[in-house]
């Protein structure tokens, strides 16, 4: 299953393949109960065709009309929707407010390269910084250790991450890590699971079929980390209750730039963990603060499916710089 920022990217594509001028449009800012995040997407051509979502659907159409009679023809530009914004009939819920950028790609080799580099970050590939200077096109800037994670904008000037989707790695399989499993395909998340215990390895064959984004490996999720490591785009959860498999894949988390590492249990057995790491692993503090133990948010949850959405909801807030 393909992220709806990659299905986006891939119909700009298209149309531009087919000789079309298309107009790529990202929410920069929200207030108030503006549905649509930072950084989700938009593509339309000229038809009034589109592919993507600015705001779950109350301003589509009044941008589509615009563009249909000529509007944003600039090689990028900021609009705004909501109070002090374009004079438009439609509203936004309560009051909500958005920030658009609209950037027109011509149908030629810039504009080719420019969405083949997109496509290829969001499947994947290097993460990319979009810099654009306001009545320009943007510029694409490779580097994974200088890209900002933080959106920033003026009335000049934008800068934003391209990044692939992000990628749930569960350190071991159980009754939690398979709800934690379900709800990261459901987010579009990639999944990889690492179980080398051989009955915990047959129940994750029997419960989850194979499908695109999901990898099973029969390997120690701590081996896997040693040889492969996780990038900034990966969330580590341990979700075993077992130290041989926790304990010795947070050892090997630590050393990886992975945005979120995580372990299940108690706030006592947390503790204990944390401890054990410090003895064994000789970690420092700034280390240990990178785990997130008790793991989730406290919402109260017990059964498997709760306790897996307190865990993914705390990585989607770790992820949005909350």
């Amino acid at each position: 299953m393909q992220s709806l920022d990659q299905q986006v990217i891939d119909r700009a594509l298209q149309w531009h393949q087919q000789g079309e001028c298309v107009w790529l449009c990202t929410v920069l800012h929200s207030w108030g109960s503006a549905p649509r995040a930072p950084g989700a997407l938009l593509v339309a051509n000229q038809q009034g065709q589109f592919c993507g979502s600015l705001s779950g659907g109350c301003i589509e159409e009044d941008f589509l009309a615009r563009l249909q009679q000529g509007s944003f023809n600039a090689a990028s530009q900021i609009v705004r929707y909501g109070e002090g914004g374009l004079a438009t009939s439609t509203r936004l819920p309560c009051g909500g407010v958005l920030d658009v950028l609209i950037e027109r790609l011509l149908p030629d080799a810039a504009s080719l390269s420019h969405l083949r580099r997109l496509q290829q970050a969001l499947a994947g590939g290097d993460r990319l910084c979009k810099q654009i200077v306001i009545g320009q096109s943007a510029q694409l800037e490779t580097g994974s250790d200088r890209v900002p994670r933080a959106l920033c904008y003026d009335h000049d000037s934008v800068s934003l991450s391209v990044g692939s989707v992000p990628t749930l790695l569960l350190a071991g399989y159980s009754a939690v890590a398979g709800e934690c499993l379900r709800l990261a395909l459901m987010l579009g998340m990639q999944v990889i699971v690492c179980e080398h215990r051989d009955d915990f390895w047959q129940q994750l064959q029997d419960n989850h079929l194979p499908q695109p984004h999901l990898r099973c490996i029969s390997q120690h999720p701590a081996r896997y980390l040693e040889l492969h490591g996780a990038s900034d785009q990966t969330a580590v959860i341990c979700a075993t209750h077992d130290p041989r498999v926790d304990d010795l894949a947070l050892l090997e988390a630590v050393n990886t730039p992975a945005f979120y590492l995580g372990a299940m249990g108690s706030a006592s057995n947390s503790q204990q963990r944390l401890a054990r790491l410090r003895r064994i692993g000789e970690l420092d503090e700034s280390a240990l603060q990178r785990i997130h133990a008790p793991i989730g948010l406290p919402i109260g949850s017990k059964t498997p499916t709760e306790i897996a959405l307190a865990i993914m909801a705390d990585i989607v807030r770790v992820k949005n710089g909350r």
